[in-house]
């Protein structure tokens, strides 16, 4: 068999966890490492290979019904933040809170709530451009009793009520661009004599790979990219991805790669969401080689 023929297979250097998602799984480690059970409020990652990962080496993930019915016990807070509620029942049941909230998150929640508690109007319109019922999400209507408004694109911008002051915010995750057109269009909706102030809350962990991201799509004939199919800066950036080289496929893991991508391609890119695990990535690498090697002709 002559190796020259298989394909080049890269992975991408800038794609894997975010340092807020290596920060929540690290914490989840130490603690599984000396006691070798953790109780973690929702998927510590929105990839569910990770979590399996993760669940084999004592992690057990429960609901927030399931987290109000413990006592005396320690948990993880993941990444993506909790409203204040699930403090205060922690509090109530001796629960241990092991708060692996990403500070970026964290900042956010804090200004969200500052312009709740500290406006001069009884019930401030705080808008936040996001994804409903997302946990992130969740954890930002929370700082204000459940009471913002959650627009998840510029097509519902009529909810918001242009006669009285306007607060927006951004999930972490959210899209630069997205943001920016919402941002420019209320600016014309706003009525003489009212506030609107804006808050551009979007990670550059995400916003900053987008043009990376494009140019290694943009450099190989095909892209796996591999992410959970809960993430939502997996669906942004695969997005950018599949708009620089149509030849994208989005795939949670190695048993579903179609053969048929990879005939006759010689540049295979592998790239990720900031959920996806490095060692996964390297895991489809690995199959894309023993596929290519056992439909080699024999010589």
């Amino acid at each position: 068999m002559d190796n020259n023929t298989l394909p080049k297979i890269e992975i991408d250097n800038g794609s894997g966890f975010c340092f807020g998602v290596t920060r929540a799984i690290s914490k989840a480690e130490e603690e599984l490492n000396s006691t070798g059970h953790l109780y973690c409020l929702g998927d510590i990652v929105h990839n569910s290979n990770e979590v399996e990962r993760l669940k084999s080496i004592g992690l057990e993930t429960i609901t927030h019904q399931q987290f109000e019915q413990l006592h005396d016990v320690k948990v993880l807070l993941r990444a993506h933040g909790e409203p204040p509620e699930t403090y205060e029942t922690a509090r109530r049941n001796n629960i241990e809170i092991i708060d692996a909230t990403c500070p970026v998150v964290l900042k956010l929640q804090q200004r969200i709530n500052k312009t709740y508690n500290s406006s001069d109007e009884q019930a401030p319109q705080i808008v936040i451009y996001g994804k409903r019922g997302h946990a992130e999400v969740l954890g930002l209507e929370g700082q204000t009793h459940g009471t913002a408004l959650v627009i998840e694109s510029i097509d519902e911008i009529d909810k918001i009520d242009y006669s009285r002051n306007i607060y927006l915010y951004s999930q972490t995750t959210k899209s630069v661009d997205g943001f920016k057109r919402i941002v420019e269009e209320i600016s014309r909706r706003v009525q003489p004599g009212v506030s609107f102030q804006n808050y551009d809350t979007i990670c550059r962990s995400v916003a900053n790979r987008i043009p990376q991201i494009r140019q290694f799509a943009r450099q190989h004939e095909l892209i796996l990219f591999v992410c959970g199919n809960k993430s939502s800066n997996g669906r942004i950036l695969f997005a950018q991805c599949l708009d620089a080289n149509p030849n994208s496929h989005l795939i949670s893991n190695e048993s579903e790669i179609d053969d048929n991508w990879l005939l006759g391609k010689q540049r295979i890119g592998i790239c990720g969401a900031t959920s996806t695990p490095r060692w996964l990535m390297n895991r489809v690498r690995d199959a894309i080689l023993c596929r290519t090697k056992n439909n080699q002709p024999t010589q």
